[in-house]
């Protein structure tokens, strides 16, 4: 994980003094300096050099921005800009974003501090920051045309509040949020309890990222704006498998993950090798009486959820959504099912038109793993990732927990594939050729002592066509 800030140092100076929202021009000079990151690496954790101290989270393939200490108030800098975001290798998409990035930095702050965020408006048109979940002044909730002016293009604005509730929230905005959201506008926001919190425990690694999504055409580059539900890309903090850094933990470490979901639709994540606790949603912690354990749970459309527990099974453990098709890349929604079709003879005389025709899907969509077909440019696989063992098969919303005995505390480097101990994986089974095969197993009688029903013979058993278009997801 390597860190690649434009860290400019902060302004000095004294506070200029600030008319409502927007930010004169004479008062520029007073700004902190706009801190931006360029890379898709995991940012370690920025640890506090002022104000309250705190245990800072990991945002997976992002950062955390730096503030200002001022008089008492912590400040931040966002500019809402045009970005290029790497997917995966290979694979870039134009988006707007936050300080040279999508989603934007993850803001860290501490119970009861006093927050002043200034927000320029590099975008094309104009824009607000909403700051999801949190209790603050109506002024400064920035829902545009109902709480505030809209921010115009190349204008600055002030938002001012105290943190006043610890959890995990997001920000993003409420202005043409059609438009802006499906453009990638949205950022993490964490803040810490002031004194320890009865339903808040001190873990050893702290996760977040933000479940994104996005509909870009094969072969393209800008997202579809006005697409509903039929997305294509879906994402873990705009990175799609095998782009999505692993979550690198030490055996034994108490592990906390948030969870924040701005995309059109629920997410199942699923956890392999390790059951956890819900213990915080938007509303805050959840009280432990209220707690019960699970290795699935459900982030509905604009939800957090927070899940802790501990890392003790070493081993390479999936991570993932458990809609299936989330953990695909592109593809193509109206292809029809080949299955069981019979193209013997059918090939050649397609390739005398098409010499380009390949063959693929009558025995599934497995092959599409080992295939090194030409693809568009700017195109991620449908089905990618290689893994000790082979072809994962793999892509959009999943990465790997990768649990080591000899992880160091502190250490979120990759620490490579697990070295499973000897007799510890599955293998095939070969029968001895000079033994009978094994009689196959049947069910027990029905009850009443009746036989266990026979299957149908294969041309009296029902034709099921699957639809060919799934409108949604």
């Amino acid at each position: 994980m390597n860190q690649h800030f434009s860290r400019r140092q902060f302004f000095a100076g004294s506070v200029a003094t600030v008319a409502g929202l927007a930010v004169a021009r004479s008062a520029m000079a007073a700004l902190p300096e706009p801190v931006t990151h360029t890379s898709v690496d995991t940012a370690p954790p920025l640890l506090p050099e002022t104000g309250r101290p705190y245990q800072p989270v990991v945002t997976l393939n992002g950062w955390t921005l730096p503030w200002r200490m001022r008089n008492g108030v912590k400040e931040f800098h966002l500019v809402a800009e045009p970005v290029v975001r790497e997917m995966t290798p290979g694979f870039q998409v134009n988006m707007w974003g936050y300080n040279g990035q999508s989603p934007g930095p993850t803001i860290e702050v501490v119970e009861g501090d006093r927050v002043r965020i200034f927000v320029t408006n590099k975008l094309p048109e104009h824009t607000s920051v909403h700051w999801h979940g949190q209790r603050l002044p109506n002024g400064m909730d920035g829902v545009g045309g109902l709480t505030q002016a809209q921010i115009p293009v190349g204008k600055t604005y002030l938002y001012e509040f105290e943190a006043r509730r610890p959890g995990t929230f997001m920000y993003h905005p409420h202005a043409d949020e059609m438009v802006q959201m499906a453009m990638g506008m949205m950022g993490f926001w964490v803040t810490h309890p002031k004194h320890p919190d009865p339903y808040i425990g001190p873990v050893d690694r702290d996760f977040c990222f933000l479940l994104n999504a996005f509909d870009v055409e094969p072969g393209s580059k800008t997202p579809k704006v006005n697409t509903m539900t039929d997305f294509n890309v879906w994402s873990w903090n705009s990175r799609i498998f095998p782009g999505i850094d692993s979550l690198n933990v030490r055996q034994g470490d108490r592990v906390r993950i948030r969870v924040g979901n701005l995309t059109m639709t629920n997410h199942p994540i699923h956890l392999h090798g390790h059951e956890f606790l819900v213990t915080g949603t938007d509303g805050g912690p959840t009280p432990p009486s209220s707690r019960w354990y699970e290795v699935t749970t459900d982030v509905a459309v604009g939800q957090m959820r927070q899940i802790e527990f501990i890392a003790d099974e070493p081993g390479d453990w999936a991570l993932h959504c458990h809609k299936s098709h989330h953990t695909m890349g592109a593809m193509g929604h109206a292809v029809p099912t080949m299955i069981g079709v019979d193209h013997r003879g059918l090939v050649r005389q397609i390739q005398k038109v098409v010499p380009d025709y390949m063959l693929m899907g009558e025995r599934g969509m497995a092959d599409m793993g080992e295939m090194a077909m030409p693809l568009p440019d700017n195109t991620a696989p449908m089905m990618t990732g290689t893994g000790p063992f082979g072809p994962l098969e793999m892509g959009g919303m999943f990465t790997v927990l990768k649990v080591r005995k000899d992880q160091a505390p502190g250490d979120y480097r990759d620490p490579g594939w697990y070295p499973h101990p000897a007799g510890t994986v599955a293998y095939e089974y070969l029968t001895d050729e000079s033994m009978p095969p094994p009689e196959p197993a049947h069910a027990p009688a029905a009850a009443g002592g009746s036989a266990a029903r026979r299957p149908q013979a294969a041309d009296s058993l029902p034709t099921v066509r699957k639809p060919s278009h799934q409108g949604g997801h």
